[in-house]
């Protein structure tokens, strides 16, 4: 067995950057900028008292996605080092699923979870986004103004993923509560997971007891020959990573469009794709900013740096972002994927374009029904909720002429 060097010990003693503390969320660029000083992998908090390794440096990252023989996904051996109340557990506790699982069962649970989204025909799911946004303008938009997080991108994803997964609309309140909880972490982690552990289980048991055209009925009949509990964790994983990073992804997309006019009147026009947006967010403020946990299984080297097994080894999808905007600034192409936000992998994102199809036909929907959004503040102005794992806005108040989408003439 190696030991680590005394530069490797030194590392071990450098002061953690701190992702719980609320400046992160005010301002992620100068605790980026504090990991990438320690080198390609950096050392941090999650919560007070759990500490982390972080993935700052692209080739890093990429040697450690596809490491998966000195690296595990599952957190057993790190969950008996925490205590029960700690905040981030919810994010991180092991579960039966495609996101914590290796080998065998890994590619059992993905292949399954593949292969019911491909059921999914993107003429429907367009369809689903495009009745949620109806729903929702209809309620806003005879107002002249609303939050857009509030009462746009969170309720929109809600409907459109029970949609999904065979639940009413009157249901999404519920999810969406539950998952606002559970990804924030700090004092309400536990109720949201709790709460959100409920929803999913109720459910299974629906979808045990008579299918439907949806998911859970898909997972529970696939030739994989999954449990009734086997689904329920892996509804538990999509619902949660379908919901809250794509609202991110859609919130943060319109806080840049709306805050540069010139860049909203190209794409309201048509001049520009809306895809370029979503993009774009994917290079500058990536919803899941800090995840892709791993664990190593003994304790490596690794680019440098002494790994201890059972500490946490997080990619830090926002300071790669950053790290790649500064490398290729204007030169860089729309498509460019140099963000790494779908990860890569085996445990590469694997419903990557449905997520794009949900994210562009929203905003272009909403634009659609409310050509004229204005923000109420500046782009500066806005508040981001706190948590090491994502980049989410707290709100984003806009106003607009009033208008109903069931008036003569009003629909797209």
């Amino acid at each position: 067995m190696t030991h680590p060097s005394p530069a490797e010990q030194a590392f071990s003693l450098a002061v953690p950057v701190r992702l719980w503390e609320d400046g992160f969320a005010r301002d992620p660029h100068s605790y980026y900028a504090a990991l990438r000083a320690h080198g390609p992998v950096g050392w941090a908090e999650l919560a007070p008292g759990v500490p982390a390794y972080v993935v700052t440096g692209r080739r890093a990252a990429l040697d450690l996605l596809h490491d998966t023989q000195t690296f595990s996904h599952d957190p057993r051996p790190w969950e008996a080092t925490v205590p029960d109340d700690s905040p981030v557990l919810g994010m991180m506790r092991w579960r039966p699923n495609t996101l914590f699982a290796d080998g065998g069962a890994h590619l059992r649970y993905r292949t399954a979870l593949i292969d019911a989204f491909d059921l999914v025909e993107p003429h429907d799911l367009r369809a689903r986004v495009h009745r949620a946004v109806h729903l929702l303008v209809s309620r806003i938009g005879p107002r002249g103004e609303a939050d857009l997080v509030g009462e746009f991108t969170r309720p929109l994803m809600a409907l459109v993923f029970n949609s999904l997964f065979g639940l009413p609309d009157s249901a999404s309140d519920r999810l969406n509560a539950a998952l606002g909880k559970l990804i924030e972490g700090g004092a309400q982690a536990a109720q949201g997971e709790a709460e959100f552990g409920g929803y999913v289980l109720e459910l299974i048991a629906a979808k045990t007891e008579r299918r439907g055209d949806d998911l859970p009925s898909w997972l529970l009949d696939h030739p994989a020959g999954l449990t009734p509990e086997e689904v329920t964790w892996q509804v538990f994983l999509t619902l949660g990573a379908g919901h809250e990073p794509t609202a991110n992804l859609v919130s943060n997309a319109l806080s840049r469009i709306l805050g540069n006019p010139a860049y909203y009147s190209t794409l309201t026009s048509g001049a520009r794709p809306v895809t370029d947006a979503v993009l774009e967010v994917l290079h500058h403020e990536t919803p899941l900013a800090n995840y892709g946990i791993h664990y190593a299984r003994t304790p490596v080297t690794f680019h440098g740096v002494w790994i201890r097994a059972a500490v946490p080894v997080v990619i830090s999808y926002g300071a790669l972002a950053q790290a790649a905007e500064r490398e290729r600034g204007a030169d860089r192409h729309p498509s460019d994927a140099s963000h790494l936000s779908w990860s890569a992998g085996p445990h590469a994102c694997p419903v990557k374009q449905h997520t794009l199809l949900i994210a562009t036909e929203a905003i272009e929907r909403l634009t659609q029904w409310l050509p004229d959004l204005e923000p109420v503040l500046p782009r500066e102005r806005l508040t981001w909720r706190p948590g090491p794992f994502h980049r989410s806005l707290t709100a984003l108040p806009v106003r607009f002429s009033p208008r109903s989408p069931d008036q003569p003439g009003g629909r797209p």
